[in-house]
């Protein structure tokens, strides 16, 4: 691989913001995730957020070229829905509308919803699901499908979605059955990696690519950015029982591997997981120089990293030095 990885930022989470303040948070980082050079940003979904697609039409109105990375979940919707969704978005504003695919979700959420379909079957549905949606898109003609979970008969999708608007597909490749219904699919498989010198060779598309979500914390100087990365994400009690309180209830291969990475960390190693083991976000973070925070990214983009999602920017300054960071890496990796 030759090119710079793909970026996506993250759209922040609603948390109980007056509805004005967090519309234009939502809009700032989106404008702030354009403006450094990210191709996409990836708009969560669950049970205690907003809709994720009423969320893509704030991004789409508030930027240029951005491309909402929407977390579907086949429990939420019918896979004609998701297409329908994306159909209109494209046609009304000319933008291609990527997606995430998830098979589950927060335990609590997924019994509330009365889904109670063993993990490894549920990326069985998500491929049937998945399946769909990228046939009607395809606009190849009526599709018709007869799976286990779903059933169409001469389905046809309109507006038609031009091949330049045609969605990126990601899915979690986390776990085995993430990583076989993504290699199924054909989708980008996107891991909460382990450590760059721990990672495998098996978790990767068939033409050997793979993603990771992360976050970064980097300076000049060492002190300087754990200075940053500490105070943004101090110690908390009532985040470290929300998070072992979350571990008893989840079945997510993901979220069980990365706790036992962060019991074996080694302090002021640059793959740092107490934002992680203290419910501050979901995934790991990279702290360190520029130069050391790069290295660490050269060696998952040796490994066929092409696509980074990126953690909740706080502000175009901290995404500078962020993209800096991304920038040493692509050089050390020969990607530049």
């Amino acid at each position: 691989m030759s090119s710079r990885p793909v970026l996506y930022s993250t759209a922040p989470p609603y948390r109980g913001e007056d509805p004005g303040d967090y519309a234009r948070h939502l809009a700032s980082v989106a404008r702030w995730s354009e403006q450094a050079g990210c191709s996409g940003i990836l708009v969560y979904t669950d049970n205690g957020l907003l809709d994720p697609w009423l969320c893509a039409q704030v991004v789409l109105q508030s930027t240029r070229e951005i491309a909402p990375l929407v977390a579907v979940q086949p429990f939420y919707m019918h896979p004609y829905s998701v297409a329908k969704m994306i159909a209109t978005l494209s046609f009304l504003y000319g933008r291609r509308i990527d997606l995430n695919m998830v098979a589950g979700g927060f335990k609590n959420d997924l019994v509330a919803l009365g889904d109670d379909m063993p993990h490894d079957r549920r990326y069985d549905r998500l491929v049937e699901f998945t399946t769909i949606i990228t046939r009607l898109l395809a606009g190849a003609g009526p599709v018709t499908f007869q799976g286990e979970f779903f059933r169409v008969q001469n389905l046809v999708l309109t507006p038609k979605v031009p091949a330049h608007l045609q969605p990126r597909v990601l899915a979690s490749g986390s776990s085995e059955a993430g990583l076989a219904a993504a290699r199924q699919l054909a989708a980008l498989p996107v891991h909460y990696p382990a450590p760059a010198a721990e990672l495998g060779e098996t978790s990767k598309r068939e033409d050997g690519s793979f993603g990771i979500r992360v976050g970064i914390v980097a300076r000049e100087a060492e002190d300087d950015a754990w200075t940053v990365a500490r105070k943004r994400f101090p110690e908390d009690r009532a985040g470290q029982l929300t998070h072992q309180l979350a571990m008893k209830v989840s079945d997510s291969s993901w979220h069980h591997r990365l706790s036992g990475l962060a019991k074996e960390q080694a302090e002021r190693d640059a793959y740092w997981m107490v934002p992680f083991t203290n419910y501050k976000t979901f995934c790991p973070y990279l702290v360190g120089t520029y130069d050391r925070v790069g290295g660490e990214l050269a060696r998952y983009f040796e490994r066929g990293c092409s696509t980074m999602i990126l953690d909740v920017p706080i502000g175009t300054e901290e995404l500078e030095h962020v993209t800096r960071a991304i920038r040493r890496g692509a050089e050390l990796a020969g990607r530049a």
